[in-house]
């Protein structure tokens, strides 16, 4: 669990909220459902002509990388390729046929096929390179959707701002109007901007560096599996791979 993901979101809300009853002011000021319509439901819309529907699908699905990312599993993963290592070095490359049948992460899984098959360096590495680098291009444009979005929320509030105007001026006769339109006017630019740079922006950033960290790995497996088809022993192998290490 990412413990940081969790205060900062309690910080954020605490902050504004705090600062808010300082200045004398109360919460019920900053609930105000038509400004959560237009900006919320404005942010979504432009989002949706955006983005395709797989990208929109997988943004939803590596959200919860924001509270509970996948683990960093490289020391777990260089140790693992030693053991690769040593076991091509004594049985040869068929003897990881059995590691590879249970290896249950599909990249490694693929290498290590690619090494019993007796596939050649070059080959092993293009063939994984493709594999690694479409799925950090997907992993990418699915974070960019929380950006791109990001991008639209406090334009929106200003849209929000301007109708809560609008509605203002067209009701100057009634001084009863004046407070809710301006209420619409005002609020509706908190929520862009607060939307935008205390959630959407921060999100998009976290899940980039998660993606980024995941093709870490992953090129770090490749390097190794590289390694013991090109039959480098498993010392040099350690030493090559713990560069990748922070």
């Amino acid at each position: 669990m990412d413990i940081l993901s969790i205060i900062g979101v309690i910080l954020a809300f605490v902050a504004i909220l705090g600062g808010n009853y300082l200045e004398g002011g109360h919460a019920g000021a900053l609930l105000n459902g038509p400004a959560a319509v237009i900006v919320i439901g404005g942010t979504l819309g432009a989002a949706f002509i955006q983005t395709p529907l797989p990208v929109f699908k997988r943004s939803l699905v590596i959200l919860r990388w924001i509270i509970l990312p996948p683990p960093n599993r490289l020391r777990e993963g260089i140790a693992q390729v030693i053991n690769w290592s040593t076991v091509a070095r004594k049985e040869g490359l068929l003897g990881l046929e059995s590691i590879a049948d249970t290896e249950a992460d599909p990249f490694a899984r693929k290498g290590l096929q690619l090494l019993v098959d007796g596939s050649e360096p070059e080959a092993l590495r293009s063939i994984l390179e493709v594999d690694m680098v479409t799925r950090e291009n997907h992993d990418l444009a699915a974070a960019k959707v929380f950006e791109s979005m990001g991008g639209y929320s406090p334009t929106i509030g200003i849209i929000g701002a301007v109708m809560g105007l609008i509605h203002v001026m067209g009701n100057l006769a009634d001084p009863s109007l004046l407070g809710r339109g301006i209420a619409v006017a005002f609020v509706a630019t908190i929520y862009g901007v607060a939307l935008a740079n205390l959630f959407l922006l921060p999100v998009a950033n976290k899940l980039k560096a998660v993606v980024m960290q995941q093709s870490c790995y992953r090129e770090m497996l490749l390097e190794g599996l590289m390694s013991i088809a090109e039959g480098e022993n498993p010392r040099s192998i350690e030493m090559k791979l713990e560069g990748f290490l922070d």
